[in-house]
């Protein structure tokens, strides 16, 4: 009977033993379970955590230069007005050139910003900073893009408003110069015409000598040169001397005898004599002298 009990009692503790065994077993399983789903859970966790900070990162070195763009095109901006105020070619390309480099800046900024806001949808994050400094920055390039069209307007009417002055002070530079032309023909005219008011010639030699140039036809007759004098038909000037009546004071002679046989007022000249000769004529009145012919005819031997 007690071999019995004895069995039972070794049975009953083996069940027990297994029972606790099977029991040990299935909470081992469940608990490697449970660390393996926390294991998965901590690796999607690390991956989220790397991947907000990737699209962090991301997005403030984006804002950074979003925000060095936005500053570097207010100061350019800035310059741009002073540089309108200067003028100048120059001046005009730079300006030209910069808001061409505003525009391009502003675009490439658009670009990002749309880039950033697709990357934060696509994550399923919700940053709302984020949003908001988004929403910001877009709001700025907008008024900056605002601003930039009506400063490219403003410099395309200041440029045709140049262009316009460019053509009006061409024009008015070449109805100046046309009237300097005219000026300068007419005042050439008047010199020419003034000159040739007050140009007289002059012609000595003996009588020999005038007559074989047809300037005298007998002692004391002058061909072509009227004073009472018998005329007997034009001569050839081109034995004449041109001088100017405004600067003629005297004609140099240095001869024995002179004698003036054109018409000429005696009391307008006279005939200097030094060193026993006649030195030259003197002409005392060049007004009266030229007054009834421009041309003198002097006799010497």
């Amino acid at each position: 009977m007690e071999t019995k009990k004895s069995q039972l009692a070794t049975i009953i503790i083996a069940v027990i033993l297994v029972v606790g065994v099977i029991g040990g077993v299935y909470v081992y399983n469940q608990k490697q379970d449970e660390i393996k789903t926390l294991t998965m859970e901590k690796s999607e966790l690390n991956q989220t955590i790397q991947k907000r900070d990737s699209i962090v990162n991301d997005m403030e070195g984006t804002f950074a230069e979003i925000e060095s763009n936005m500053s570097f095109i207010r100061e350019k901006r800035s310059q741009i007005a002073t540089m309108q105020t200067e003028g100048g070619k120059n001046k005009k390309q730079l300006i030209a050139e910069d808001v061409k480099l505003m525009n391009t800046m502003l675009e490439e900024s658009s670009k990002k910003i749309a880039d950033l806001e697709a990357k934060l949808r696509k994550s399923g994050m919700n940053i709302k900073s984020y949003e908001k400094r988004l929403q910001a920055l877009n709001e700025t390039i907008e008024a900056q893009n605002t601003e930039i069209a009506a400063l490219k307007t403003e410099i395309e009417g200041k440029n045709a408003n140049i262009a316009e002055l460019g053509t009006k002070v061409q024009d008015l530079n070449n109805n100046i110069q046309q009237q300097a032309d005219t000026i300068n023909y007419k005042q050439k005219v008047i010199i020419d015409k003034t000159d040739k008011l007050n140009t007289a010639h002059f012609a000595l030699g003996t009588f020999k000598k005038l007559k074989e140039e047809g300037i005298v036809s007998r002692e004391g007759a002058v061909l072509g040169i009227g004073g009472g004098k018998a005329v007997q038909g034009n001569f050839d000037s081109k034995y004449f001397t041109d001088v100017d009546i405004r600067q003629t004071k005297t004609i140099p002679l240095n001869v024995k005898k002179a004698v003036v046989i054109s018409e000429h007022p005696s009391s307008s000249y006279k005939l200097v004599e030094e060193n026993g000769q006649i030195a030259y004529l003197q002409i005392e009145d060049p007004s009266e002298f030229w007054r009834i012919s421009k041309y003198a005819v002097i006799q010497v031997k």
